[in-house]
């Protein structure tokens, strides 16, 4: 991976004094800014804002933020040293930031995993307190955010790897040709991670293998996370036969040049394999079911939600007017309707790549993710 293409540079040079900083990615191509993240707040902001999005990326930003915000802001430092040393009262002081944090974007799942994780890690290490330890509740929480915060990071890129080799053998298997042709939507790659992608990913995977003829990116309207990022990672990465269309020149793509295969990200997967992705991969799938090109979904398993049963009980979040007319030339007072996510159903995916393997399709043209999670969760934990 290219080193331009950091998303995040992350320090912790004595072991209790970690620093974060995230690239500014409304600012790409043009500009390369990092951003420092020194509070909650600050984290709270990038992801609200879109300085740093991608569904991985959110999570691991919000959860760095806060173990930064617990041993470096002065103001937080003040407050949590003021605290009796009483469990449930500096629980609630995390617990308070945690839920602030979720609240950034409700629609990619990995956020609230994420901090549902941590929140476990923080009562596991309160448990294992005795009545002998001198090390007080307060620094035993600060330490557990840390170390998961640290451990999420390189959990990321090596989830990351795996679903790159597992999507390009899947696509290879699919498409059954030695070099294949894709075409991807949003911005999946370095960018949108702590490193090296989840659908994107899998390019890099082909490329690495010299089985990637070439990849269109979608200009992904109205944020253009694919002219603004996804071509700009293809150039760096220097990715063969790349090029950059609209959103609208997809199914012309595909009814008049060689299109092999659909890779795209996703911000939450249900249970029955409903996706939602950014805006545009659904009419995307619409297209690629048309002319039979297989459409595959890669994301990490913290993005599997089966808490939810099908697509219409995702939340999907409405941005403001403001954002649509100002990359538009729309006159400045016209009403605009802003989804930031669509809805891809199941029955329009040709399989969902994840670091512990495949969901296909059962005998019955189902995807049943749920089995899939709790299989491997299962696995994980025994």
């Amino acid at each position: 991976m290219s080193m331009n293409l950091q998303s995040l540079k992350y320090s912790n040079t004595d072991g209790s004094n970690p620093q974060l900083q995230v690239l500014d990615q409304l600012l790409l191509p043009n500009e390369k800014v990092y951003l420092d993240v020194p509070t909650v707040h600050d984290a709270y902001t990038v992801i609200r804002t879109m300085q740093i999005r991608g569904a991985p990326l959110i999570a691991i930003v919000a959860v760095l933020g806060l173990s930064v915000d617990l041993h470096t802001c002065p103001k937080t430092i003040q407050e949590y040293n003021q605290m009796d040393d009483n469990d449930q009262q500096v629980l609630s002081y995390i617990r308070e930031k945690m839920e602030y944090l979720k609240s950034s974007r409700p629609t990619a799942v990995n956020l609230s995993n994420a901090l549902e994780e941590l929140d476990q890690a923080l009562v596991k290490a309160m448990s294992k307190k005795d009545e002998t330890t001198t090390v007080s509740t307060k620094d035993i929480l600060k330490k557990a955010v840390l170390d998961y915060s640290e451990f999420l990071l390189e959990r990321d890129v090596s989830d990351n790897r795996a679903i790159g080799e597992f999507g390009a053998q899947a696509i290879l298997n699919a498409t059954k040709k030695e070099k294949v042709n894709l075409v991807t939507i949003c911005n999946t790659g370095s960018l949108a991670t702590a490193g090296y992608g989840t659908a994107l990913g899998v390019a890099r995977s082909l490329q690495q293998r010299n089985q990637l003829e070439s990849i269109t990116a979608l200009e992904t309207r109205p944020y253009n996370q694919g002219s603004r990022l996804t071509a700009f990672e293809i150039l760096e990465e220097q990715m063969p036969g790349g090029r950059l269309i609209c959103d609208s020149a997809a199914a012309a793509l595909m009814q008049t040049k060689q299109v092999d295969a659909c890779i795209v990200g996703a911000d939450r997967v249900c249970a029955n394999g409903d996706t939602a992705n950014k805006i545009g991969t659904y009419q995307l799938s619409i297209v690629a079911a048309y002319h039979k090109v297989p459409f595959f979904v890669a994301a990490p398993i913290t993005s599997l939600d089966i808490n939810l049963e099908s697509g219409s009980s995702i939340p999907i979040e409405e941005r403001s007017s403001e954002e649509l007319v100002s990359t538009s030339q729309a006159p400045s007072h016209m009403p605009c309707w802003n989804p930031a996510f669509d809805v891809t159903p199941a029955c329009n995916i040709s399989g969902i790549i994840t670091e512990k393997g495949v969901v296909e399709p059962d005998q019955d043209g189902k995807l049943n993710v749920k089995a899939f999670v709790e299989k491997h969760t299962s696995t994980s934990q025994s």
